[in-house]
């Protein structure tokens, strides 16, 4: 079972600071499951940010739906996860080869073919795996002329994507850069373990990561309530939720409403702290600091024999009863 481990704070009064917090959230921390992303409910957009929902993180004896776990849902990375997982899927050819066990990468054809530069033993590695190599997009010619030197003449579809995309912004040629990292990657892998990797190779993931982020939904996008469930809905359908296509967190746990409806705690009357520091503050000036000094002492010593101060703590609620009622 897939799952992503998050410790969450609970915001309730100001309480994110106590031990007692934080002793919560590290022994009952909340795991993020497939199963629990189908059970999250849409409340609303935030700030043209973030997607605000609920999700619950129990198991429900008697099938009721219901959530208990606030959650951010970062909406560009959320967008970002399910265009990239969309692009791996229509990166590979639809028709495998019969009889052949690896999915085969779509390629296109470059005219006239890259030059790249290699050493003998690169050169030789390739040669004995250029068949399998094909089935990453890479198609190589072998000049008889030269034994540092390989032609490509096919390389993996998105990398001419990436390409037009490039020149479409004015940016210089990036497919030869882009085809000597994967081919440095691949020698790598075949030098190390004698074999060629059957996923997705990390030269292409970078490749559709970056297209999925420039077409994904951007911060300060307004989206309407029925977007925000379409796209809640699709990356339900995610292989990997729970990030998006550079590995960062796609949403974040923000409070718990069963934690928050247990610690039912008494607000602060800040107008009457106002209006207490601003009494204090002019007393001090007309009356001196030992007056004042005097008068802290005493209320201190009143405070002490209060029924607010137990035992050889110090009990900050009943103090802050004490001095707002």
């Amino acid at each position: 079972m897939s799952f992503l481990k998050m410790v969450a704070v609970d915001v309730s009064s100001g309480q994110a600071e106590s031990l007692a917090v934080k002793i919560h959230n590290i022994l009952y921390p909340y795991r993020f499951t497939k199963e629990m992303i189908h059970s999250m409910q849409v409340l609303q957009q935030v700030d043209n940010k973030f997607i605000a929902c609920l999700m619950s993180t129990k198991t429900e004896e008697n099938g009721e739906a219901g959530g208990n776990l606030l959650v951010l849902v970062d909406q560009h990375a959320a967008h970002e996860r399910v265009r990239l997982e969309q692009l791996i899927t229509d990166s590979y050819e639809k028709q495998q080869p019969q009889g052949s066990g690896r999915k085969k990468l779509l390629s296109s054809t470059i005219s006239p073919p890259l030059e790249i530069t290699v050493t003998e033993e690169q050169r030789r590695l390739l040669w004995c795996y250029h068949k399998n190599l094909e089935d990453l997009g890479l198609e190589f010619i072998f000049p008889e002329t030269s034994d540092s030197l390989v032609l490509v003449g096919k390389v993996p579809l998105c990398f001419v994507e990436r390409e037009a995309n490039e020149l479409r912004r004015g940016r210089s040629t990036v497919t030869k850069s882009i085809v000597e990292e994967f081919i440095r990657e691949q020698v790598e892998l075949l030098q190390t373990t004698g074999s060629i990797q059957g996923t997705l190779p990390l030269t292409v993931q970078k490749v559709l990561a970056s297209q999925a982020c420039h077409g994904a939904i951007k911060f300060n996008d307004d989206l309407s309530l029925a977007e925000s469930h379409r796209l809640i809905e699709a990356l339900s359908s995610c292989k990997l939720p729970f990030q998006c296509a550079h590995g960062r967190p796609s949403m974040l746990p923000l409070a718990d409403i069963d934690h928050l409806e247990q610690e039912k705690q008494i607000k602060p009357n800040l107008a009457k702290l106002r209006k207490m520091a601003q009494a204090w503050s002019l007393f001090g000036r007309a009356e001196g600091c030992d007056t004042r000094q005097s008068l802290q002492e005493t209320n201190l010593c009143s405070w002490k024999k209060s029924s607010f101060a137990s035992g050889p703590g110090v009990n900050l609620t009943g103090a802050m009863k004490y001095w707002i009622h």
